[in-house]
């Protein structure tokens, strides 16, 4: 039996071994939450077209700052 029949032969139903990104098909630094599936490489490209916007925290208040003019004061409690 050479290398090739031998490496890699018996099938992956559980572990990390059984997930690869759905864009890509790489197997390292996958993002499972909500069913994603995606590596964190394609996740930091499409990001914007799956609906993910960035939020920043100030350390020194501790509350997010959103870079979306349309949130109103409301989402801060005072």
């Amino acid at each position: 039996m050479t290398h090739e029949s031998v490496w890699y032969s018996r099938p992956r139903k559980y572990g990390k071994g059984s997930r690869e990104c759905r864009v890509c098909s790489h197997r390292a630094g996958l993002i499972r939450k909500y069913g994603m599936n995606i590596c964190r490489q394609c996740f930091r490209e499409k990001s914007t077209d799956i609906g993910f916007t960035k939020v920043r925290f100030n350390s020194s208040l501790d509350n997010p700052i959103r870079s979306h003019s349309n949130i109103t004061q409301s989402h801060y409690p005072t």
